[in-house]
């Protein structure tokens, strides 16, 4: 499986079926319009791309708004041709979630509260392989290896995915692909258990997580996994900012659902911009709910940094549907928005026409 084909999976069939949910989106709030409006792009560099190719579609990115794009793997090729239409050019990386070290280190990777460890049991997908954020190997081995991706001079900034646990609930809308109902939290998905985790836990608190009847329910265990995630991320953030070079985030939709699902307190984390990833079909709400969870965004972050609003452009059936995801967006506070799926030249048109309107 690639990028995302695990939480793709279960939209086709239900996109059709969406429930109309009444929007609790804010009115338009104030927007600091001095502040420059920033659009990205996700995406794996093609390498069969022409240098021609690579000229054309980023000239048209760029006329569209697109001021940057985050590029699932290094390609020098691309990222300068990037640059060279005035686009940022941002490496994008998966951060926990990385099976490379599972056969020299598999004493890194994470344990579920059944004991089982993602290094040969991982769950829902094979390619789930989670590194213990406790362990100070595994930071050090993701600073480094952040340290290594910003010297390169073709690199304008780092863009973290994957920054949380494994998903201990997935969205409702897998629950049917994957014959799971999870409306309480399953041991075989709640991580991480291992030795290390348990031990800094007695550490902090005092307290043994076994002897704890209901660990899902704790809520200094919560703390402890929040804290955990957000010490390496701000570790990685000292190292992109050592660099002179931005960090930005990919992360779960809004702050409630990501401590809840995957242990992600990312208003907390030190970065230079945050993409949640408000893919509204993942959750069976309306195109409306982008509004709800842009608000919920900018209320907890309290202008810390900027947020730019993912959105999952397989989630619109039509392109009016992208019009009005962009203008909830930005209505309640996005300073702009991020792409993953096919970028079609429709797509761009409308971009340009509401980036236009929000500048007016």
């Amino acid at each position: 499986m690639n990028k995302r084909e695990f939480l793709k999976a279960g939209l086709v069939a239900t996109v059709a079926s969406q429930l109309p949910v009444k929007s609790q989106a804010k009115e338009p709030v104030a927007v600091n319009k001095k502040k420059a409006m920033k659009n990205w792009i996700w995406i794996n560099p093609n390498l069969k791309d022409t240098d021609e190719d690579l000229k054309t579609n980023y000239a048209a990115y760029k006329a569209a708004g697109i001021t940057g794009i985050f590029f699932e793997n290094d390609s020098e090729r691309h990222f300068r041709a990037a640059k060279a239409a005035g686009i940022e050019a941002h490496r994008w990386i998966w951060t926990f979630n990385r099976a490379e070290r599972v056969a020299d280190h598999p004493e890194w990777y994470s344990k579920s509260r059944n004991g089982d460890s993602c290094a040969d049991k991982p769950p829902y997908v094979q390619y789930y392989r989670w590194l213990c954020p406790s362990r100070p190997e595994v930071q050090e081995y993701l600073t480094s290896t952040v340290n290594e991706i910003l010297t390169k001079d073709y690199v304008d900034g780092i863009h973290l995915d994957y920054v949380r646990y494994c998903d201990v609930i997935l969205p409702v809308n897998l629950w049917d692909k994957y014959k799971i109902e999870q409306t309480k939290e399953l041991p075989e998905y709640d991580f991480c258990y291992c030795e290390v985790c348990q031990a800094k836990f007695k550490e902090q608190y005092g307290n043994d997580i076994k002897a704890i009847q209901y660990p899902d329910a704790s809520l200094s265990w919560r703390l402890f996994r929040y804290g955990n995630i957000i010490r390496v991320v701000n570790a990685i953030s000292a190292v992109a900012h050592q660099h002179k070079k931005p960090i930005t985030a990919a992360v779960f939709p809004t702050p409630e659902v990501a401590r809840r699902n995957v242990r992600q307190d990312w208003t907390n984390f030190k970065l230079d911009g945050v993409c949640p990833m408000i893919y509204h079909g993942f959750y069976k709400e309306s195109v409306s709910w982008i509004g709800d969870a842009v608000a919920e965004g900018i209320h907890v972050l309290d202008g810390k940094f900027p947020l730019y609003a993912g959105l999952y452009l397989s989630d619109f059936n039509n392109d009016e549907e992208v019009r009005s995801g962009i203008q909830y967006a930005l209505k309640n506070g996005a300073s702009g928005v991020s792409f993953f799926g096919r970028v079609t030249p429709s797509v761009l048109d409308i971009l340009k026409q509401e980036s236009a309107a929000f500048k007016a």
